[in-house]
């Protein structure tokens, strides 16, 4: 059996276990749709909020309204104390919470400044940031009405008065989060970890399945049956790998700085990688079910070592420097940067290098791994 012989081999075997078609395609067609779902709508809006107005004056009215009025809040009802304000939010009536204190009005017209507490549900965070930004704006837009009804009262020229107090106007542009949403930022990342995932699991199906029996996979060289099994995952996933990161990438919006070339480039040795160690662990598990749920229980601690839904700077040095030999984690953080963050080559060299090293460490290891597989098949059946 030469090499295309045994790759068209491979692609049959793939393409007859129905658990690795679901597994592939329906994985990754399913997770394309499943994960952005819930943050299709990017910025959360009008969200309830309770005011506790211990003053009850025109001006602690003025900035409910500016509360209100903003897009992001909607005043849902005024309530007489904390207690039952916080009683509001704990039974879900309510997402955050405004206390005016007493004397508002009056320690502001005598220049003593005064304090808004803001509170909030901080389940969700993106909701919890949305009422904090609204009820922070509204903060804001009434202490300027007050700093220009008190000039206007000293006798200051309105129009001069209007230009003191917005004197200063800022013109925020998001630099690579232009929705500044959550979609365009988790998505990026996520989509590597789910190409990362189903073929660890695609490969570990298809391994232990197969040394349970005997077939064409006892009898070639090893180094010829590895290097064809990555050629087919490769093909394969390249297919997957476009449509993330071009057609999905497009469809939710998500920003794209490198070229159709780089991004190839860098997937490449991160596909083969991670291909290769599919193969080493495949040769460890006696049963086909044990790669999908052990690759499920490392998703998670994966996504987080990664560095871009947690910081890699809360996360202890040694654990950090043991994810390193994780395909997935060079691999999205140079994505990242390469892709969303628009680095230069020279700039993420250093991780496709990495990528290119485990593929070597993982790639000679599975070939020792599937040669010692072959002679304890060969043994059992003589």
């Amino acid at each position: 059996m030469n090499f295309w012989q045994l790759m068209l081999a491979e692609f049959k075997a793939i393409f007859a276990d129905k658990a690795i078609m679901v597994t592939l395609f329906g994985g990754v067609l399913f997770y394309s749709v499943l994960y952005p779902l819930p943050y299709l709508n990017q910025v959360p809006t009008e969200q309830q909020v309770v005011v506790v107005d211990h003053d009850n004056s025109s001006l602690s009215r003025l900035v409910t309204r500016h509360a209100d009025a903003s897009a992001k809040i909607h005043i849902l009802a005024n309530l007489g104390s904390i207690d039952e304000a916080e009683t509001w939010i704990s039974e879900g009536k309510a997402h955050g919470l405004l206390v005016i204190p007493a004397n508002f009005r009056r320690d502001i017209l005598l220049g003593k400044g005064a304090t808004l507490s803001y509170g909030g549900d901080a389940s969700y965070f993106l909701i919890y940031s949305a009422v904090a930004e609204g009820l922070v704006a509204a903060g804001l837009d009434a202490s300027k009405q007050v700093q220009l009804i008190g000039l206007l009262a000293r006798g200051q020229n309105p129009q001069l008065a209007q230009q003191s107090v917005n004197s200063i106007n800022i013109n925020s542009v998001p630099a690579f989060n232009p929705s500044l949403g959550y979609t365009p930022y988790v998505i990026p990342g996520l989509f590597l970890l789910i190409l990362h995932q189903t073929l660890l699991i695609g490969t570990g199906i298809l391994g232990a399945g197969q040394w349970r029996r005997p077939g064409y996979w006892q009898h070639v060289s090893p180094g010829v049956l590895v290097f064809a099994r990555l050629s087919v995952f490769l093909l394969i996933y390249s297919v997957f790998s476009s449509f993330y990161l071009g057609y999905c990438f497009y469809w939710y919006q998500v920003s794209v700085a490198a070229t159709i070339i780089e991004v190839g480039l860098f997937m490449l040795p991160f596909l083969l990688a991670t291909g290769a160690l599919g193969i080493v662990f495949s040769s460890l598990f006696a049963r086909r079910d044990l790669s999908t749920q052990v690759y499920l229980l490392m998703s998670m601690p994966v996504l987080f070592v990664s560095g871009f839904v947690w910081p890699i700077a809360l996360i202890p040095e040694p654990l950090v420097m043991i994810s390193q030999v994780i395909p997935a984690v060079p691999a999205i953080m140079g994505m990242l940067e390469l892709n969303q963050l628009g680095a230069g080559w020279l700039a993420v060299m250093p991780k496709w290098l990495q990528l290119w090293g485990l593929f070597a460490v993982f790639a000679c290891i599975a070939i020792m791994r599937v040669a010692a597989r072959q002679k304890q098949a060969k043994a059992m059946l003589s």
